[in-house]
């Protein structure tokens, strides 16, 4: 009896152990990782059409609702911003008209966004222009250097009363209109350097500096007494311009006269003195530059006899 009970015991635990379902081990193993996903041996199926209504998951931007009345009310017991103040020109006027960056371009661009204005100075350096900008009324300083101006008009800088320098080196310039400057009445700076210039219009006598050297000015580019009435003008600077004179009369307050490398053969006696006043001593003009010149400043002893010093030259 008892080997009967033990036979049936061992043949039930049989049949359990054989009912457990046998499960592979999965090894995670590194050389699968360059595997596409349907060689892995146990793939993972995905179906992007499967949809199941017993997971569905909601993706909102609504805030809580006690951050959300927080919020609200900071809104509506906000106090409103003060305006800003109206912006100014250059010139200290208003914005409206003609906008905030000066006037228009005759490309419709304002010339404070072409050029660079810093308080009452206005660069327009190396900007491709082929015309004078205009500019804000209260302009003091203008620089238009290495650009393509060809002409300057009678209108350029009209009513310009606060204009004081006028900076156009390395232009193309070989025409100004006779009425261009002479109406500026604080112009005090003209550089006119490194042009086509054949003849300087009038100039207003409120000039202490002028440089027009390395144009083509020539003998006729100089009308007579050009300079006569100019009593301020300090510097004056005609170099390279196939000169074949020295324009005068020079004004009395002239410190420094740059005329080398341009054509004068001779000079008269009473060129910086008067022959005729002995006694006449002219202290200020310490600065003449005639090198560069086919002449002979020894032939001419007495022209220098006023001056604190003798002028650079040939003088043999």
């Amino acid at each position: 009896m008892q080997t009967f009970v033990n036979i049936f015991l061992g043949f039930f635990i049989f049949e359990t152990v054989g009912a457990v379902p046998i499960t592979d081990t999965v090894i995670y193993d590194s050389e699968f990782d360059d595997l596409p996903l349907g060689e892995l041996p146990h793939p993972f199926i995905y179906d992007e059409n499967e949809q199941t209504d017993q997971f569905k998951i909601e993706i909102g931007t609504a805030i809580p609702s006690v951050i959300q009345e927080r919020y609200s009310s900071t809104i509506l017991t906000e106090e409103p911003e003060e305006e800003a103040s109206t912006p100014k020109l250059i010139d200290g006027s208003s914005a409206q008209g003609s906008g905030v960056l000066g006037p228009q371009t005759q490309d419709g661009l304002p010339t404070c966004l072409l050029c660079t204005c810093l308080g009452t100075t206005v660069y327009c350096d190396d900007r491709e222009l082929d015309v004078v900008p205009p500019l804000p009324k209260k302009t003091t300083y203008f620089y238009s250097r290495y650009n393509r101006i060809r002409k300057i008009n009678k209108n350029d800088f009209l009513n310009l009363n606060n204009l004081k320098s006028i900076d156009l080196t390395a232009n193309i310039i070989s025409v100004i209109h006779e009425d261009a400057f002479w109406r500026l009445p604080s112009l005090e700076e003209l550089v006119l350097r490194d042009n086509r210039i054949r003849q300087l219009p009038e100039l207003p006598s409120t000039l202490t500096f002028i440089d027009v050297s390395k144009n083509r000015l020539g003998r006729k580019g100089i009308r007579n007494e050009a300079f006569k009435d100019l009593h301020e003008l300090q510097h004056l600077y005609i170099t390279d311009n196939n000169l074949d004179h020295i324009p005068l009369p020079l004004p009395e307050s002239l410190q420094a006269l740059h005329l080398q490398n341009n054509n004068i053969q001779e000079m008269h006696e009473d060129t910086f003195c008067k022959m005729k006043d002995f006694n006449y001593v002219r202290r200020v003009l310490e600065d003449i530059r005639l090198d560069g010149n086919p002449i002979n400043l020894s032939k001419t002893p007495h022209a220098y006899m006023c001056l604190p010093r003798l002028p650079v030259g040939n003088l043999i």
